[in-house]
């Protein structure tokens, strides 16, 4: 199964970004062009039957499969990125951290009003970073269609604070 896959492959980095943490790393995966098509494929598998108009990847993980997975929906990929880094005219959205606050910010014209937008990224931990792109891609007009992550952390409970914003949460591997 995928998730096994997954979890095979991932990395644990104890003591990153700060003490006490065990980071999920998934760049092993990278490294296995068959885990990387098993990946998108399973994610298509289980976004059949959602509409989705374009993706929302979240800088800069969800960069990794949420442009492969826009490409083989046919939809266009929208980067959601730390503040500062968008070249045209913005939207930001400001959210609060465990340890202080940050900034996300899209172009204004990423999608077109009332389109169903797919959150996208590596990892669904607390779910703060994918609750605020939700909450800027509704004050710009769109429909969050769901979210999809590689891999959860089950016990940071994301899920539940994502849950009234999409029922359609989907993550491959699961602690």
């Amino acid at each position: 199964m995928i998730d096994q896959q997954i979890k095979s492959a991932i990395r644990d980095i104890p003591d990153f970004p700060q003490p006490g943490i065990i980071f999920k790393d998934i760049t092993p995966i990278l490294k296995d062009p068959v885990l990387c098509t098993g990946i998108l494929d399973a994610f298509i598998e289980k976004l059949e039957g959602i509409r989705i108009d374009a993706i929302a990847g979240i800088e800069s993980r969800g960069f990794l499969f949420g442009l492969s997975l826009a490409t083989k929906l046919g939809v266009p990929f929208v980067p959601v990125r730390k503040a500062g880094k968008l070249p045209f005219t913005i939207k930001q959205k400001a959210y609060k951290l465990e340890y202080g606050t940050a900034v996300i910010e899209m172009h204004i014209d990423a999608f077109e009003h009332g389109q169903h937008i797919l959150i996208h990224d590596d990892l669904l931990a607390t779910g703060g970073t994918a609750l605020a792109a939700s909450e800027l891609i509704e004050e710009m007009g769109g429909h969050v269609a769901g979210f999809s992550f590689v891999v959860e952390l089950g016990f940071l409970n994301g899920r539940e604070r994502l849950g009234p914003v999409s029922k359609n949460l989907i993550a491959l591997a699961i602690y």
